[in-house]
């Protein structure tokens, strides 16, 4: 039984590696879909285009811009002299916020009653709310300066606001978006390689028909199970490890579990995964029907596991079929692994979860694999 499933395994891997096509997608479609998604997939905004119209043109207002400045969340790009050219900046996508001062501004701010306007493009969600966040955060922490500076300058005691609230960010400080996008990189690359490997390889053994020329072997069905997919185990492993390894050098993410306990983890994944294209391949004909039919699959992997959206904003029917989503609990594992540190008693449920999903796939395509040998 050891010696066929080797003989198995062995003409897999001869076929990968006679296919430069797919040694490519295997080896190297992880690495430019890190950097790519890396690096694309960012929601820090820093650096934001920024339009002035300063009508005050006073030290006071200029030291309101060195405050935006400073800030690194906008660049100043365009001066300004009306609301036309805002408008006009704006539409040809320039830039996305405005900053306008009036001309009384000095005035105001030595009433203690200065105003600023702020005009953001609404048409990027995203970057519009961060940027009013940002804005706000700003104009705050500047009128506190202001309010410190004019205590000292009067001889009193620093102006302290009624309530103050002191935040602390755990795992994460300095709220960096690669923390939260690379852990997830991992599982949705796995899962998308691994299933429409596993599916393509077998429809094209049936298409070149050399699956009869197993069939009539002495090989059991489930042996060729086994020996068809462990290949793709064994390369899915090398390519977690090769993005873990990446995310962590490149782009400082840490990893404060056990590789191992990521590895075993990435393997229940694996599980699912491959038995999705396993079972893909037995709807199949084609390798083209193969690929429609995992990419069916692969669309609400992305957009129900909580890799770009949290589930949490999720009508509550959408957040119940997640569950029925593998890298649903694939991202709340490796993401908790790598930046929280855990162990394995915090993720059990989603093991468990995971786990079950896996056994259930992997045991329908294990049935009509056998059949459509049959």
């Amino acid at each position: 039984m050891i010696l066929r499933l080797i003989s198995i395994i062995r003409k897999e891997f001869i076929q990968i590696f006679r296919d430069p096509r797919t040694l490519i997608v295997i080896i190297i479609m992880p690495i430019v879909m890190l950097f790519l998604l890396g690096y694309a997939a960012n929601t820090d905004v820093k650096n934001l285009p920024l339009a002035v119209w300063d009508q005050s043109r006073t030290p006071t207002s200029r030291a309101l811009l060195d405050a935006f400045r400073s800030a690194n969340y906008f660049t100043i790009d365009y001066q300004v002299g009306s609301q036309d050219e805002i408008q006009s900046l704006i539409e040809q996508n320039k830039v996305h916020a405005a900053l306008i001062i009036p001309p009384d501004y000095d005035v105001q701010l030595s009433q203690g009653d200065a105003q600023v306007a702020l005009i953001l493009d609404g048409s990027d969600a995203t970057t519009g709310s961060t940027a009013l966040s940002a804005a706000q955060l700003i104009g705050q922490s500047y009128a506190t300066q202001i309010l410190s500076d004019q205590a000292q300058i009067a001889g009193r005691a620093a102006i302290k606001p009624p309530l103050e609230v002191r935040t602390e960010v755990w795992y994460n400080p300095d709220l960096a978006s690669s923390y939260f996008m690379i852990p997830g990189l991992i599982g949705m690359i796995l899962n998308f390689i691994t299933t429409l490997l596993t599916a393509s390889t077998i429809v094209r053994e049936r298409e070149r028909g050399t699956i009869e020329q197993l069939i009539v072997t002495p090989i059991r069905s489930w042996e060729l199970v086994i020996g068809k997919i462990a290949p793709y185990v064994i390369l899915g492993l090398i390519d977690a490890a090769e993005v873990m390894l990446i995310g962590h050098f490149w782009f400082g993410v840490p990893v404060r579990s056990s590789p191992g306990l990521i590895l075993l983890t990435t393997c229940i994944l694996l599980l699912s995964s491959l038995g999705i294209g396993l079972l893909a391949s037995t709807i199949a004909n084609t390798q083209q029907e193969a690929f429609l039919t995992v990419l069916f699959t692969i669309l609400p992997s992305v957009f129900l596991s909580g890799f770009f959206f949290p589930l949490e904003a999720m009508p509550p029917f959408l957040q119940w079929v997640s569950y029925l989503i593998p890298l649903r609990y694939f991202l709340i594992i490796i993401r908790s692994l790598m930046i929280k540190g855990v162990g394995i008693a915090a993720i059990q449920n989603e093991v468990i979860g995971l786990t079950v999903l896996g056994a259930v796939v992997m045991s329908l395509a294990a049935m009509r694999f056998h059949k459509r040998l049959d």
